[in-house]
């Protein structure tokens, strides 16, 4: 079997049209939490903010295994992070930030919660310049594990994020 890492490198090789395009610069954002039935928000538990956190890298994981995208560095950009999350709900400021951090693309996302064993998970890929959406996905994610946030973002990028390579904007 193939390491994952070199899946792009073999599509590129296999797929012509592939070879041609070089990565777009995309900026992956943290997955927030969402509660709607808390007032005014609060900050995840401890075991919420580790399961954000393994579905962050998870989500930049698998979209680097697809090639489509090469990730800039939000370091820098971490204080207009904070300031402006959520980002599910700030309109516009994902694209902003990933804009001013270099990328072409923002990618953003949040799991919401809407019971103890249902959540639902969505992520979305827009454009800096526009800020259009060029993909977004949902996935309902049934029991709080590990696993299935885990199985969740790998699903929703295999599926419907990169089902079909990226819309050309040109």
């Amino acid at each position: 079997m193939l390491p994952a890492r070199l899946l792009p490198a073999l599509a590129a090789l296999l797929l012509p049209g592939m070879a041609a395009a070089a990565p777009e610069k995309a900026a992956v954002f943290g997955i927030e939490l969402l509660e709607p039935g808390v007032v005014g928000g609060r900050l995840p538990r401890p075991d919420e903010a580790r399961r954000l956190a393994l579905a962050t890298e998870e989500l930049r994981k698998a979209v680097a295994v697809q090639g489509q995208l090469e990730f800039v560095d939000l370091a820098p950009k971490a204080a207009d992070i904070r300031k402006d999350a959520p980002l599910y709900k700030c309109e516009g400021c994902a694209e902003r930030i990933a804009k001013e951090a270099g990328a072409a693309l923002a990618v953003y996302g949040y799991v919401q919660r809407n019971a103890n064993q249902i959540l639902n998970l969505s992520i979305t890929i827009s454009d800096t310049d526009s800020g259009k959406v060029l993909r977004g996905g949902q996935v309902v994610i049934r029991g709080d594990t590990d696993d299935t946030w885990l199985h969740g973002v790998r699903w929703l990028v295999k599926n419907r994020l990169f089902a079909e390579p990226l819309p050309s904007r040109s």
